[in-house]
C-alpha cells in the first residue's frame, strides 16, 4: 500500500539526460498503481476471499481497488501446469462481476518449462526460460483466446 501511495506522488531525483549529463528528473507520479497478488507464506491468494480482503485493505488505505493477479509463483506453487487453473478462476471472478481485477500475469515462453544456464551456452534450449518454469506459447494463446471469448460480452456490458 505504501509503495502505491509513494509512486502516486511527484518525485524529483538525479538522473542522466539525453546528452549524458547529470540532471534532475521530475515525475508527476503514477496515478494508476495496482496491487499484485502473487501468493506467499506457503499459500495462494487469488481466490475470491483473498481478493476481497485485498480490496478491503486498498479501500481502507483510500486507494483504488486495482488488483493484478500473478498466476505463477505461490499462486500456482511454481507449477506451470496450475497457471491455467488460477487464470480460469480469476476470469470466473470477473464474470461474476469482480471489478477490481484489472490484470492477470502468466509465466510464459515459446516452449514450456525452465532450464539452468549451462557452462556451454550453446547447449541452451531456444525459447525455454532460464528463470521460472513457464507454460508454452500454445497454452498461452489458448488461455488468452478463451478469456477474450468469455470476457468480451461481460466487459462490453459494463461500458
Amino acid at each position: 500500500m505504501n509503495a502505491i501511495k509513494s509512486a502516486a506522488q511527484p518525485h524529483a531525483f538525479l538522473g542522466v539526460n539525453q546528452s549524458g549529463a547529470t540532471c534532475v528528473v521530475r515525475s508527476k507520479g503514477n496515478a494508476h498503481g495496482h496491487l499484485v497478488l502473487r501468493g506467499g507464506g506457503g499459500r495462494p491468494n487469488y481466490d475470491t476471499v483473498s481478493v476481497r480482503l485485498a480490496e478491503q485493505a486498498l479501500q481502507k488505505a483510500k486507494l483504488a481497488t486495482n488488483i493484478v493477479v500473478d498466476c505463477s509463483h505461490a499462486n500456482s506453487m511454481k507449477d506451470p501446469t496450475l497457471q491455467p487453473l488460477v487464470f480460469a478462476d480469476c476470469v470466473h471472478q470477473i464474470v461474476e462481476d469482480n471489478r477490481s481485477i484489472v490484470g492477470l500475469m502468466l509465466e510464459s515462453n515459446i516452449n514450456a518449462g525452465s532450464q539452468n544456464i549451462p557452462a556451454d551456452r550453446s547447449q541452451l534450449q531456444y525459447g525455454v526460460s532460464v528463470t521460472d518454469p513457464c507454460i508454452d506459447w500454445g497454452a498461452t494463446e489458448e488461455l488468452l483466446r478463451r478469456a477474450h471469448r468469455t470476457l468480451k460480452p461481460v466487459l462490453a456490458a459494463r461500458a
